[in-house]
């Protein structure tokens, strides 16, 4: 086989490879644990609760969710078809919502998962997608409709966060390119994760790329594209995303 055929991403050796049972592949991605025990237990409770409508699917989920992840604490509510990967180490605090058809995907053979602090609210259609990285989100953030957070080392969301609807957090894919004689998924890429301080707000669309750090309670305008860092109090906008103005001449934190 020539080295244009070799799969090389450590994802597709693992899912793609042939040396295993589909169902130990689906039990790697979506389990994360080779039991017989710990499958028969996500297998029922997820196809009992997981559709089921109305407030007795809420109450269902309530009771039953709590014995497949890491943590969940008191008050949580938890919407229809909510996938959960990896549930084992996802963390969820008091008080959190997650609304119908979210994705909490803590994928990875070593990394620690997803943890949602307290009251935090993710929006219907959201992701959160872990591939061997973690996803930590302070509390009281809200993250609004169809947001896409991607994690492949570390992404952290201070508290009191706004993201509206439609953003990305691209904390890895950084893909090496050099090579013509090779295809670029086989040469590698690297992640420096992304951090958002306390406060920041993400107006619709916005795209944070990998390695940058909002400053605590910047702001961020419509569609703009982050590629590098934006201070505290920044109002950055446009794509790439400048600072344009600040909202602080001072910080008063100091």
């Amino acid at each position: 086989m020539s080295i244009r055929d070799e799969p090389k991403t450590a994802l597709q050796a693992q899912l793609t490879g042939t040396k295993q049972s589909a169902l130990h592949k689906y039990i790697d991605m979506v389990l994360g644990r080779r039991s017989k025990l710990a499958l028969a237990k996500f297998e029922i409770l997820t196809t009992l609760a997981g559709p089921f409508p109305g407030a007795a699917g809420y109450l269902l989920r309530k009771l039953l969710y709590g014995r497949l992840l890491g943590s969940m604490g008191r008050g949580v509510v938890i919407g229809r078809n909510v996938v959960l990967r990896h549930p084992h180490k996802i963390y969820i605090g008091d008080g959190t919502i997650i609304d119908d058809n979210c994705v909490l995907d803590a994928k990875g053979e070593s990394n620690s998962g997803i943890e949602l602090g307290k009251n935090v609210i993710l929006a219907r259609n959201t992701v959160l997608s872990c591939k061997n990285g973690d996803i930590r989100i302070g509390d009281n953030t809200n993250i609004s409709m169809n947001c896409l957070i991607h994690s492949e080392s570390n992404v952290v969301l201070g508290s009191k966060i706004l993201v509206a609807a439609y953003c990305y957090l691209v904390g890895g894919g950084a893909h090496d390119f050099d090579r013509v004689d090779v295809p670029i998924i086989q040469q590698g890429s690297t992640s420096a994760g992304i951090t958002l301080e306390d406060g920041a707000w993400l107006a619709a669309r916005v795209t944070i790329l990998d390695g940058v750090t909002i400053g605590h309670d910047a702001v961020i305008g419509a569609s703009a594209l982050v590629k590098s860092d934006i201070p505290p109090y920044g109002i950055a906008v446009g794509s790439p995303a400048k600072v344009v103005k600040s909202r602080m001449k001072k910080d008063s934190r100091q």
